[in-house]
């Protein structure tokens, strides 16, 4: 299916039981990488056959070779403590980054690895996820690393951080960039000096590539979503989109059909809506279980045309379905149906706008 009117998927679905069965046992030594290839392999075809299946014009491998969608770098690395920054969630629970303990700072897996091994099974264009430069940016111990400078480790995460997607750039597919912690920088940081720090980092990162190359890099923003939970879904959109619009790529992927305004946050978005710029909308709600039809993904399209040009416009998921690997709280059947109706209602929308 050719669309008119761009839809993208974010990113990650959800594992098959044995993958996540798989992750737990190789972390308890009971089998070994050579075991858990196999499964990964046999996870990534499924996933890419049953995305294939649903008529997306791009897809992913579902991120099934991760453990999380920002810690997937950091595996094996030796030079970590358990004791980083916790991010909590609304219904109580927390996750946990680990710290940076020494340097220097280097990433253990690139996500061009899962993406060559992926290309194999694809007929469709893949697109890849790759974690911020900024959500990286908080391994660094605020009591610092003797020896380590936070200048050394910047300077070596921004070198990480654009050879991440570098490489991904060289496979010929387009890059996401998963910049969650934005608003939740708000949150902890209403003066918003944090949000500018992590904008200007990434500007970093960013400014190493071309303005061609830039058009093939997206950025996400979205309040978290694990176990049908968030993190930041409080801090108003008003406060952070301004800043979030800062970043110098060429796609925005702006979580929106689980706002209770949507109006209001196309409003903003309305002044951003220009040059190259394309801002892919949220149509589709992960954490929410009932499925939307075609018809309301078409509504929510119509809906935002009122202030964004279907020149500047595409739709996607307001996030991953499972951004880590243990998250079960959405099926693998519920997301590929959901993917299903927002490819149905976009083509829907087009028909209906003469696209």
């Amino acid at each position: 299916m050719s669309l008119s009117l761009p839809t993208e998927p974010i990113g990650s679905i959800p594992r098959p039981r044995e993958l996540i069965d798989g992750f737990q046992d190789l972390q308890n030594g009971k089998i070994n990488f050579s075991d858990i290839e196999k499964i990964f392999d046999a996870a990534v075809k499924d996933t890419i056959r049953r995305f294939e299946e649903t008529g997306s014009p791009v897809i992913t491998d579902g991120e099934q070779r991760k453990h999380s969608f920002i810690t997937y770098p950091l595996f094996g690395l030796k030079n970590l403590s358990a004791n980083g920054v916790v991010i909590p969630f609304e219904d109580g629970h927390t996750r946990q980054l680990p710290a940076l303990s020494k340097g220097p700072f280097r990433y253990s897996t690139y996500a061009s690895t899962n993406l060559i091994k992926a290309k194999k099974f694809a007929k469709k264009p893949l697109k890849q996820a790759v974690i911020s430069a900024s959500a990286m940016s908080l391994l660094y111990p605020a009591a610092g690393i003797s020896e380590y400078s936070k200048e050394e480790f910047i300077a070596d995460l921004i070198g990480e951080a654009e050879k991440d997607i570098r490489q991904c750039l060289n496979e010929d597919v387009s890059v996401q960039i998963d910049f969650t912690e934005g608003r939740l920088a708000v949150k902890l940081d209403p003066s918003k000096s944090l949000l500018k720090s992590f904008i200007d980092l990434n500007n970093r990162v960013l400014d190493r590539f071309t303005d061609q190359e830039k058009l093939r890099i997206g950025v996400h923003t979205c309040p978290g979503g694990d176990h049908d939970s968030t993190h930041s879904a409080d801090v108003n959109y008003a406060d952070f989109l301004p800043e979030f619009f800062q970043l110098n790529v060429g796609s925005f992927f702006v979580q929106l059909a689980s706002e209770s305004d949507r109006k209001m946050v196309l409003k903003t978005i309305r002044p951003f809506a220009r040059d190259k710029r394309r801002i892919f909308v949220g149509v589709t709600d992960p954490i929410k279980r009932e499925i939307e039809t075609p018809e309301q993904v078409k509504s929510r399209i119509l809906e935002a045309v009122d202030f964004i040009s279907p020149d500047h416009l595409g739709t996607t998921d307001d996030c991953g379905f499972s951004p880590f690997s243990d998250d079960l709280s959405t099926s693998r059947e519920v997301a590929f149906e959901k993917i299903r109706a927002r490819v149905l209602g976009t083509q829907l929308a087009i028909d209906k706008l003469g696209l």
